[in-house]
């Protein structure tokens, strides 16, 4: 929550104007969600490419969309990545199939059914299946990352996130609460980790950084203000 609990509203020309974006956005330390009621697939995408990573909210029983501007942000330089006995073991194993893209409508319903409450709903959830279907360039692709049983084609673990250039942001995920796929969600981070770098991307945003799976990971705790000095060079072009 904004630290002095005021949550103002956005629109697509607040954002187009840099000197609003750099001056009332970046700048204030003291706020960093907004609220609009603009779904539209055009602002969705600047927005990411500002920096903003999009949840949503209901309010007197209309939803709106909820960017936020964090105050830090977890980064992954793949070169820190940290792979855990555990999963080390599950990858010799080779019992799943780490796959991009195969089941992506599915991984929304299971991520529907694994949190609760979901903000990914409604007017959200339609975007996100619009975009995945309509829109593939470089500044900005909608991708799931999925791993599948390889005996059962059960999907076990899951993310949604997009590709802005070379950087990749986590949306949201999930990982199956049965005890015998324990820690395949940590395997999903990992395989992603190690496919994001095959590809050549420069770094891995991992949002919020107030989950110890992130570190655990390899992330780094970076400030708005460092965060944005690695993002802006990469995205805002």
């Amino acid at each position: 929550m904004s630290k002095d609990n005021t949550i103002y509203y956005l629109t697509f020309e607040n954002i187009k104007d840099t000197d609003i974006l750099f001056n009332d956005i970046y700048s204030n330390e003291d706020t960093n969600y907004y609220f609009c009621d603009d779904f539209s697939k055009d602002f969705y995408i600047y927005l990411a490419r500002c920096g903003f990573i999009c949840t949503s909210t209901i309010y007197q029983d209309k939803l709106y969309l909820l960017p936020e501007m964090q105050f830090e942000y977890a980064l992954l330089d793949f070169e820190n990545l940290h792979i855990s006995k555990k999963v080390k073991k599950l990858i010799k194993q080779d019992d799943y199939e780490f796959t991009s893209n195969t089941r992506f409508k599915e991984v929304i319903e299971k991520i529907d059914e694994y949190h609760e409450p979901n903000w990914l709903i409604g007017e959200y959830k339609s975007l996100l299946i619009n975009l995945h279907k309509t829109y593939d360039n470089n500044d900005f692709k909608l991708v799931s990352y999925e791993i599948i049983d390889k005996h059962t084609k059960q999907l076990i673990a899951a993310e949604i996130g997009y590709k802005i250039y070379d950087t990749y942001t986590s949306l949201t995920g999930f990982s199956s609460k049965d005890k015998k796929y324990n820690n395949y969600g940590k395997l999903q981070l990992v395989l992603l980790a190690q496919e994001l770098q095959k590809e050549g991307f420069s770094f891995w945003n991992l949002g919020h950084p107030y989950m110890q799976y992130k570190f655990d990971l390899g992330a780094v705790k970076y400030s708005r203000n460092d965060f944005l000095k690695r993002w802006l060079p990469k995205v805002f072009i």
